[in-house]
Parts: C-alpha cells; structure tokens; sequence
C-alpha cells in the first residue's frame, strides 16, 4: 500500500490499539490486493477516511480505470471506517457493496472519500466518492459491513497482532 507512516489516525485509536499490541497502520492496510493496486490510505478515522489509488495499472481493455479497481478501493476505505467505528473488540466484513460508475478516466490517479451513513452497533454503511485529479465524480459506492466480535483464532490472520 505504499508508505504506512503518512496515515493520519486519531490518537485515541493509536492509543487503543497500542495498548493491544497491534501495529495499526498494519492492520489498517489494503491488503495484498490493494498493494498490488498502489492503493494508499492517507486519512483514517471512523468519520471520514481517505485514499488513494493510481489509474496505470489498473485498467480495462480500453485503457479505463476498471470499475473492479474503484469497487476494490471503495471497499477498503468504507472497510477501514467500519473496522475503526467497531473498535478493536470488533472485525468489519462486508455484506454489500454498491458502486455507479459516472465517467472514464485514463490516467493519473482516484482519490475516494469514505463517510458514513450509518453506525450502529452491529452494522455500519459508509458513503465512498471516487474523484479524479479535477475533482470531477468518476464512482459513487457504498458498502455496508457486518461487526463482529473478534474470536481468539481471528489473530491467526490479522496482521500486525501477536498472533
């Protein structure tokens, strides 16, 4: 996902999780998929997370960013908020997840917005913009995640945890 240290956190989630011996910009990644893809989280918070991902790479046989690439940046964004709302005694898994493509972009590279709509406390559902260097709205999605409580054997896949 690119340089981990420029995430922006609250500092009573690094506190949080400090405390728990997790390594939060580890936990908070893309994932292997999103690293391949160049995203990079810039912002995260549970009222607004913030990413990025480059366009070159990630295209369709036209020469478009993939609709598949926002859908993969949407969800890691509205994921981390979800996981960030849910606390460290929670794991965010998404049940639904809905994107409209509005236009086509060739290069550069998407930034996606994650707000949410909902956070309750078994769910939560968050808004993603995609814009393009122009600020113009290339996709709206939104995901809905599921909070479940962390079991024992979940540390066994969670990076940045002792596990």
């Amino acid at each position: 996902m690119g340089e981990q240290t420029t995430v922006k956190f609250p500092q009573e989630v690094i506190d949080e999780y400090a405390a728990l011996g997790v390594d939060l910009p580890a936990l908070f990644s893309a994932g292997t998929l999103g690293n391949r893809m160049g995203v990079r989280i810039v912002e995260a918070a549970a009222e607004r997370v913030v990413g990025t991902m480059p366009v070159e790479g990630n295209t369709q046989p036209y020469g478009l960013l993939h609709g598949g690439a926002s859908a993969v940046l949407a969800e890691t964004l509205g994921s981390v908020g979800s996981m960030l709302h849910g606390g460290s005694s929670k794991i965010a898994v998404g049940v639904d997840l809905n994107c409209t493509h509005h236009r086509g972009v060739r290069s550069g590279q998407v930034t996606g917005v994650a707000t949410p709509v909902h956070r309750g406390r078994s769910t939560a559902t968050y808004e993603i913009v995609i814009t393009d260097e122009q600020d113009r709205r290339v996709c709206t999605a939104r995901l809905t995640c599921l909070l479940r409580d962390v079991r024992p054997q979940d540390a066994d896949h969670v990076p940045g945890t002792a596990g």
